[in-house]
């Protein structure tokens, strides 16, 4: 049986290959299978950029080797750092919780 991580790992696997099957190769996201994604499985994220050009800014950013596509490589680096970013948010609010 897989454990909580074994699990977690091919969920993002499998998300990531839900949205990139949608058109291509099926081996990365287009822009608009990034944004598709992203507004399915990140929308709480996304609805909190004021930015309308966030996608374009994220995609720009994602693509590390300027093939116009996201790779799951580079998509795996965008789950990093918000899991970084949500991590250090959990950091801080058991710091608020700790002082009350």
């Amino acid at each position: 049986m897989p454990s909580e991580l074994e699990r977690s790992m091919e969920s993002l696997i499998t998300v990531f290959h839900r949205y990139a099957s949608k058109e291509g190769s099926g081996n990365s996201l287009s822009r608009r299978e990034l944004k598709d994604l992203m507004e399915h499985e990140l929308s709480g994220f996304l609805k909190s950029q004021k930015d309308p050009a966030a996608i374009d800014k994220i995609m720009k950013d994602l693509d590390t080797n300027g093939d116009g596509e996201v790779n799951f490589e580079e998509f795996v680096s965008l789950v990093v750092g918000l899991s970084i970013a949500c991590e250090q948010c959990y950091q801080m609010h058991l710091k608020k919780m700790g002082k009350k």
